[in-house]
Protein backbone atom coordinates (compact mmCIF):
# COMPACT_ATOMS: atom_id res chain seq x y z
CA UNK A 1 0.00 0.00 0.00
CA UNK A 2 2.96 2.34 0.91
CA UNK A 3 4.89 1.40 -2.60
CA UNK A 4 0.93 2.37 -4.51
CA UNK A 5 0.85 5.79 -2.23
CA UNK A 6 4.59 7.12 -3.43
CA UNK A 7 3.83 5.94 -7.10
CA UNK A 8 0.79 8.09 -7.29
CA UNK A 9 2.76 10.52 -5.36
CA UNK A 10 5.36 10.86 -7.71
CA UNK A 11 3.19 10.26 -10.52
CA UNK A 12 1.43 13.66 -9.45
CA UNK A 13 4.45 15.25 -9.15
CA UNK A 14 5.39 14.63 -12.68
CA UNK A 15 2.42 16.00 -13.67
CA UNK A 16 2.43 18.97 -11.95
CA UNK A 17 6.35 19.80 -12.62
CA UNK A 18 5.88 18.77 -16.58
CA UNK A 19 4.25 22.18 -17.68
CA UNK A 20 7.12 24.10 -15.24
CA UNK A 21 9.71 22.58 -17.21
CA UNK A 22 8.69 22.72 -20.39
CA UNK A 23 8.56 26.49 -19.97
CA UNK A 24 11.87 26.41 -18.44
CA UNK A 25 13.01 24.75 -22.19
CA UNK A 26 11.36 28.40 -23.72
CA UNK A 27 13.92 29.99 -25.21
CA UNK A 28 13.60 33.61 -23.05
CA UNK A 29 11.63 31.91 -20.36
CA UNK A 30 11.74 32.62 -16.75
CA UNK A 31 10.42 30.93 -13.60
CA UNK A 32 8.86 34.48 -12.46
CA UNK A 33 5.55 35.10 -11.84
CA UNK A 34 3.77 36.92 -14.80
CA UNK A 35 4.06 40.21 -14.81
CA UNK A 36 0.92 41.96 -14.27
CA UNK A 37 0.61 39.18 -10.94
CA UNK A 38 3.66 40.73 -9.64
CA UNK A 39 2.94 44.17 -10.08
CA UNK A 40 -0.51 43.67 -8.33
CA UNK A 41 1.04 41.81 -5.44
CA UNK A 42 3.70 44.39 -4.81
CA UNK A 43 2.40 47.75 -5.95
CA UNK A 44 5.34 48.60 -7.97
CA UNK A 45 6.40 48.28 -11.45
CA UNK A 46 10.12 48.85 -12.29
CA UNK A 47 11.21 50.47 -15.52
CA UNK A 48 14.79 49.83 -16.86
CA UNK A 49 16.27 52.99 -17.86
CA UNK A 50 19.32 54.24 -19.68
CA UNK A 51 21.97 57.01 -18.11
CA UNK A 52 23.21 58.33 -21.47
CA UNK A 53 20.66 57.20 -24.66
CA UNK A 54 19.80 60.64 -25.54
CA UNK A 55 16.93 61.69 -25.90
CA UNK A 56 15.32 58.07 -25.66
CA UNK A 57 16.26 57.72 -22.24
CA UNK A 58 18.50 59.45 -20.01
CA UNK A 59 19.57 61.25 -16.68
CA UNK A 60 19.41 64.53 -15.18
CA UNK A 61 21.06 65.61 -12.11
CA UNK A 62 19.05 64.17 -8.85
CA UNK A 63 18.49 60.95 -10.46
CA UNK A 64 15.48 62.26 -12.19
CA UNK A 65 15.23 60.06 -15.64
CA UNK A 66 13.37 61.47 -18.77
CA UNK A 67 13.25 60.78 -22.47
CA UNK A 68 11.09 59.78 -25.79
CA UNK A 69 10.70 56.17 -24.37
CA UNK A 70 10.87 56.95 -20.55
CA UNK A 71 7.38 59.45 -21.47
CA UNK A 72 6.23 56.04 -23.46
CA UNK A 73 7.04 53.65 -20.56
CA UNK A 74 4.98 56.22 -18.29
CA UNK A 75 1.90 55.69 -20.47
CA UNK A 76 1.89 52.36 -20.07
CA UNK A 77 2.35 52.60 -16.22
CA UNK A 78 -1.07 54.60 -16.90
CA UNK A 79 -2.43 51.59 -18.74
CA UNK A 80 -1.54 49.21 -15.80
CA UNK A 81 -2.84 51.16 -13.00
CA UNK A 82 -6.15 51.12 -15.29
CA UNK A 83 -5.79 47.50 -16.17
CA UNK A 84 -5.39 46.20 -12.68
CA UNK A 85 -7.32 49.06 -11.00
CA UNK A 86 -4.64 50.30 -8.68
CA UNK A 87 -5.00 54.32 -8.10
CA UNK A 88 -1.25 54.21 -6.67
CA UNK A 89 1.38 52.33 -8.50
CA UNK A 90 4.75 52.78 -7.34
CA UNK A 91 7.55 53.32 -10.22
CA UNK A 92 10.81 52.44 -9.67
CA UNK A 93 13.80 53.19 -12.00
CA UNK A 94 16.61 50.80 -12.49
CA UNK A 95 20.09 52.11 -14.62
CA UNK A 96 20.97 49.16 -17.18
CA UNK A 97 23.15 49.38 -19.66
CA UNK A 98 23.69 47.51 -23.23
CA UNK A 99 25.67 44.73 -21.55
CA UNK A 100 22.93 43.92 -18.61
CA UNK A 101 19.58 45.14 -20.03
CA UNK A 102 18.57 41.54 -21.43
CA UNK A 103 19.59 39.74 -18.60
CA UNK A 104 18.00 42.21 -15.98
CA UNK A 105 14.48 41.41 -18.07
CA UNK A 106 15.06 37.94 -18.23
CA UNK A 107 15.77 37.73 -14.13
CA UNK A 108 12.66 39.87 -13.96
CA UNK A 109 14.53 42.85 -12.02
CA UNK A 110 12.73 45.43 -14.49
CA UNK A 111 9.26 45.12 -15.85
CA UNK A 112 10.10 47.20 -18.75
CA UNK A 113 13.04 48.30 -20.58
CA UNK A 114 12.54 52.09 -22.07
CA UNK A 115 15.85 52.76 -23.80
CA UNK A 116 17.31 52.25 -27.38
CA UNK A 117 16.94 48.40 -27.89
CA UNK A 118 17.44 47.03 -31.30
CA UNK A 119 14.61 44.67 -31.90
CA UNK A 120 16.53 42.11 -33.97
CA UNK A 121 15.80 38.40 -34.61
CA UNK A 122 18.68 37.07 -32.44
CA UNK A 123 17.35 39.32 -29.71
CA UNK A 124 13.57 37.99 -30.08
CA UNK A 125 14.60 34.53 -28.83
CA UNK A 126 15.25 35.59 -25.54
CA UNK A 127 12.46 38.48 -24.94
CA UNK A 128 9.87 40.19 -26.56
CA UNK A 129 9.31 43.65 -27.97
CA UNK A 130 6.68 46.42 -28.19
CA UNK A 131 5.79 47.76 -31.64
CA UNK A 132 8.51 49.68 -33.10
CA UNK A 133 8.60 53.64 -31.80
CA UNK A 134 12.01 54.87 -33.77
CA UNK A 135 14.31 54.07 -36.34
CA UNK A 136 17.44 54.86 -36.21
CA UNK A 137 20.93 54.30 -38.57
CA UNK A 138 23.94 52.95 -37.35
CA UNK A 139 26.73 56.09 -38.58
CA UNK A 140 29.91 56.57 -37.39
CA UNK A 141 31.12 60.36 -35.70
CA UNK A 142 34.82 61.26 -35.47
CA UNK A 143 36.24 64.59 -34.54
CA UNK A 144 35.69 67.30 -37.41
CA UNK A 145 39.47 67.91 -37.17
CA UNK A 146 40.57 64.13 -37.22
CA UNK A 147 40.77 64.20 -41.68
CA UNK A 148 38.51 61.28 -41.43
CA UNK A 149 35.63 61.98 -44.28
CA UNK A 150 34.92 58.16 -45.30
CA UNK A 151 34.59 54.75 -43.66
CA UNK A 152 37.94 53.35 -45.70
CA UNK A 153 39.90 55.89 -43.72
CA UNK A 154 39.36 53.75 -40.52
CA UNK A 155 41.33 51.10 -41.18
CA UNK A 156 43.62 49.95 -38.58
CA UNK A 157 41.98 52.87 -36.02
CA UNK A 158 40.46 52.33 -32.60
CA UNK A 159 37.28 52.82 -33.15
CA UNK A 160 34.51 53.20 -30.30
CA UNK A 161 31.18 51.56 -29.07
CA UNK A 162 29.66 51.00 -26.37
CA UNK A 163 29.35 47.01 -24.88
CA UNK A 164 26.96 44.55 -25.70
CA UNK A 165 25.98 46.86 -29.02
CA UNK A 166 25.54 45.42 -32.57
CA UNK A 167 27.57 49.02 -34.53
CA UNK A 168 30.82 47.55 -34.72
CA UNK A 169 29.97 44.46 -36.38
CA UNK A 170 28.32 46.65 -39.46
CA UNK A 171 31.69 48.99 -39.72
CA UNK A 172 34.31 46.07 -39.27
CA UNK A 173 31.67 44.44 -42.46
CA UNK A 174 32.37 48.05 -44.06
CA UNK A 175 36.17 47.96 -44.18
CA UNK A 176 38.34 47.09 -47.33
CA UNK A 177 40.41 43.51 -46.95
CA UNK A 178 44.27 43.67 -46.02
CA UNK A 179 46.18 46.03 -43.71
CA UNK A 180 45.70 46.72 -40.39
CA UNK A 181 42.45 46.00 -38.93
CA UNK A 182 40.69 48.31 -36.25
CA UNK A 183 41.21 48.12 -32.61
CA UNK A 184 37.89 48.26 -31.14
CA UNK A 185 37.61 49.72 -27.66
CA UNK A 186 33.85 49.46 -25.64
CA UNK A 187 32.67 51.86 -23.42
CA UNK A 188 30.46 50.04 -20.54
CA UNK A 189 27.48 52.97 -21.51
CA UNK A 190 26.89 55.66 -24.14
CA UNK A 191 28.67 58.47 -22.38
CA UNK A 192 31.72 56.69 -21.71
CA UNK A 193 32.43 55.24 -25.36
CA UNK A 194 31.79 58.93 -26.42
CA UNK A 195 34.23 59.72 -23.95
CA UNK A 196 36.97 57.68 -25.51
CA UNK A 197 36.08 59.75 -28.77
CA UNK A 198 36.27 62.77 -26.83
CA UNK A 199 39.75 62.30 -25.31
CA UNK A 200 41.32 60.85 -28.39
CA UNK A 201 41.50 57.58 -27.27
CA UNK A 202 38.92 56.25 -30.33
CA UNK A 203 39.17 57.91 -33.44
CA UNK A 204 35.60 57.04 -34.24
CA UNK A 205 32.39 56.50 -32.22
CA UNK A 206 29.98 54.01 -34.05
CA UNK A 207 26.54 54.04 -32.59
CA UNK A 208 22.65 54.88 -33.70
CA UNK A 209 22.41 58.54 -35.09
CA UNK A 210 19.78 60.08 -32.36
CA UNK A 211 22.54 58.63 -29.63
CA UNK A 212 25.07 59.94 -31.51
CA UNK A 213 23.47 63.58 -32.35
CA UNK A 214 22.39 63.45 -28.67
CA UNK A 215 25.88 63.17 -27.47
CA UNK A 216 27.40 65.33 -29.46
CA UNK A 217 24.63 68.21 -28.88
CA UNK A 218 25.26 67.54 -24.94
CA UNK A 219 28.97 67.54 -25.33
CA UNK A 220 31.56 70.67 -24.65
CA UNK A 221 32.28 71.84 -28.13
CA UNK A 222 28.87 70.34 -29.78
CA UNK A 223 30.49 72.01 -32.95
CA UNK A 224 33.56 70.17 -32.84
CA UNK A 225 31.81 66.48 -34.32
CA UNK A 226 30.37 65.50 -37.47
CA UNK A 227 28.82 61.89 -38.49
CA UNK A 228 30.87 60.61 -41.60
CA UNK A 229 29.79 57.73 -44.33
CA UNK A 230 26.36 56.37 -45.18
CA UNK A 231 23.95 54.70 -43.40
CA UNK A 232 25.24 50.85 -42.31
CA UNK A 233 21.86 49.81 -40.78
CA UNK A 234 18.70 50.48 -40.41
CA UNK A 235 17.37 49.87 -36.47
CA UNK A 236 13.75 49.47 -35.00
CA UNK A 237 13.72 51.08 -31.81
CA UNK A 238 11.30 49.38 -29.63
CA UNK A 239 10.03 49.01 -25.83
CA UNK A 240 11.24 45.54 -24.61
CA UNK A 241 9.48 43.13 -21.80
CA UNK A 242 9.70 39.74 -21.16
CA UNK A 243 8.21 36.50 -23.80
CA UNK A 244 5.55 33.98 -23.11
CA UNK A 245 3.46 37.01 -20.82
CA UNK A 246 0.73 37.46 -22.79
CA UNK A 247 -1.45 39.36 -20.94
CA UNK A 248 1.32 42.38 -20.19
CA UNK A 249 2.34 42.65 -23.72
CA UNK A 250 -1.13 43.28 -24.68
CA UNK A 251 -1.20 46.24 -22.21
CA UNK A 252 2.28 47.30 -23.65
CA UNK A 253 1.41 47.08 -27.05
CA UNK A 254 -2.11 48.23 -26.94
CA UNK A 255 -0.83 51.05 -24.99
CA UNK A 256 1.57 52.10 -27.66
CA UNK A 257 -0.97 51.44 -30.45
CA UNK A 258 -3.20 53.87 -29.02
CA UNK A 259 -0.31 56.78 -28.96
CA UNK A 260 -0.06 55.95 -32.45
CA UNK A 261 -3.23 55.99 -33.66
CA UNK A 262 -4.44 59.25 -31.08
CA UNK A 263 -1.25 60.99 -32.42
CA UNK A 264 -0.12 61.66 -29.28
CA UNK A 265 3.00 59.94 -30.33
CA UNK A 266 4.10 62.42 -32.57
CA UNK A 267 3.42 64.79 -30.27
CA UNK A 268 6.45 63.23 -27.94
CA UNK A 269 8.58 62.59 -30.79
CA UNK A 270 7.95 66.73 -31.36
CA UNK A 271 8.62 67.13 -27.95
CA UNK A 272 12.09 65.19 -27.67
CA UNK A 273 13.47 65.29 -30.93
CA UNK A 274 12.65 68.57 -32.58
CA UNK A 275 12.26 71.44 -29.61
CA UNK A 276 14.89 72.00 -26.67
CA UNK A 277 15.35 69.37 -24.65
CA UNK A 278 16.68 69.44 -20.35
CA UNK A 279 19.23 69.95 -19.48
CA UNK A 280 21.20 72.54 -21.93
CA UNK A 281 17.62 73.87 -23.85
CA UNK A 282 19.57 71.90 -26.99
CA UNK A 283 17.48 70.86 -30.36
CA UNK A 284 18.47 67.78 -31.68
CA UNK A 285 16.56 68.93 -35.47
CA UNK A 286 15.94 65.44 -36.00
CA UNK A 287 12.87 64.92 -38.35
CA UNK A 288 10.70 61.88 -38.32
CA UNK A 289 11.80 59.77 -40.81
CA UNK A 290 9.26 58.18 -43.54
CA UNK A 291 10.16 54.45 -42.03
CA UNK A 292 8.98 55.70 -38.52
CA UNK A 293 5.72 56.92 -40.27
CA UNK A 294 4.78 53.94 -42.13
CA UNK A 295 5.37 52.22 -38.34
CA UNK A 296 3.11 54.62 -36.83
CA UNK A 297 0.27 53.66 -39.72
CA UNK A 298 1.20 50.03 -39.54
CA UNK A 299 2.27 49.07 -36.09
CA UNK A 300 4.65 45.91 -35.60
CA UNK A 301 7.12 44.03 -33.75
CA UNK A 302 9.12 42.79 -36.71
CA UNK A 303 12.96 42.46 -36.18
CA UNK A 304 15.52 44.27 -38.06
CA UNK A 305 16.08 41.36 -40.22
CA UNK A 306 12.70 42.75 -42.05
CA UNK A 307 14.18 46.23 -43.07
CA UNK A 308 15.72 46.84 -46.01
CA UNK A 309 19.49 48.67 -45.16
CA UNK A 310 18.81 51.60 -47.94
CA UNK A 311 21.81 52.19 -50.80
Amino acid sequence: MLMARLTVGVALAAMFLAPLAALADQPGATQTEMTLDKIKRTGAITLGVRESSYPLSYALEGGRFVGYHVDVCNRVVEAVKAKLALPRLEVRHVAVTSANRIASTLAGTIDLECGSTTNNTERQAQVAFAPTTFVSAVRVAVKKDSGVKNLGQLRGASVATTKRSTSIQLLGARQPGGGTPMRELFGEDHLQSFALLESGQAQAFVMDDNLLAGLIAMSADPQGYELVGPSMSIEPIAIMLRRNDPAFKAVVDGTVKALMKSGDLEKLYVQWFQSPIPPKGVNLNLPMTGLLRQQILYPSDDPAESFRTPE
